[in-house]
């Protein structure tokens, strides 16, 4: 049995000390999307050290911010395979999560994962950002929006920035050369209600990896207009 020494050892280099019974989650979880990446495409990491690093470590680099705090409600926009959500659920089990994807086969895997995870509070929702941002029971509903989608940040803004309640924020996790896209997304942000809080650059440990968190502070309610229907912002993006 792997012992996640990557994993581990990336931990404690960013003061996050994982207790057995995370460790055995995080087994857990990368045995289960290995298995199921065989019949469904999942993920394109497929090695173990791959899984450890670029997507567990990865996730867990948000704790290196200071917003997250017990007993809040996150949501996940675009999981996948659900990070950065699950294992920042793992670490802490008292946020109250959900997960949410386009694509129902990626929702049934969650499903399993969390049930076999035993992890309480994970809600795992298919459907769009745009539809879903309309409904009145996840608009502005949550303290912190994570995404570590591809879209370009005005893009990525317009699916999540609807989510978070005035007060919190949306973490987006992006790669190294971020310039162009942050003054790209200057006026989508502002738009649907949001500011520039913090841009912070982090390296993964071992692999030495550099990625970008942008933290976005929601200040005002988003506009009703936003986000418009399906496939129009990335269509028509807000520049």
């Amino acid at each position: 049995m792997s012992k996640l020494n990557y994993l581990i050892d990336a931990s404690k280099m960013m003061d996050i000390n994982l207790n057995n019974e995370d460790i055995d989650k995080f087994y857990k979880y990368k045995e289960i999307l290995k298995d199921w990446n065989e019949k469904i495409n999942i993920t394109a990491l497929i090695e173990d050290n791959d899984i450890e690093i670029k997507h567990f470590v990865d996730s867990l680099t948000i704790f290196k911010l200071k917003y997250l705090h017990n007993n809040q409600k996150i949501i996940d926009i675009g999981t996948g395979g659900g990070f950065p959500g699950l294992p920042l659920k793992i670490i802490n089990k008292t946020i109250d999560l959900t997960l949410m994807d386009s694509l129902n086969k990626r929702i049934k895997f969650l499903n399993h994962v969390a049930k076999e995870l035993n992890l309480d509070n994970v809600k795992c929702l298919h459907g769009r950002a745009e539809e879903i941002a309309k409904n009145k029971e996840y608009r502005e509903h949550f303290d912190i929006a994570v995404s570590r989608a591809v879209a370009r940040l005005n893009i990525l803004c317009e699916y999540c920035i609807p989510f978070v309640k005035v007060g919190g924020f949306f973490i987006a996790m992006k790669g190294p050369e971020i310039e162009e896209e942050l003054n790209e997304a200057k006026r989508a942000v502002e738009v649907l209600g949001g500011k520039i809080e913090e841009v912070k650059k982090v390296t993964l440990p071992i692999y030495n990896i550099d990625h970008t968190l942008i933290v976005i502070k929601k200040v005002n309610n988003t506009s009703t207009k936003y986000p418009r229907k399906p496939g129009i912002p990335k269509k028509n993006p807000i520049i």
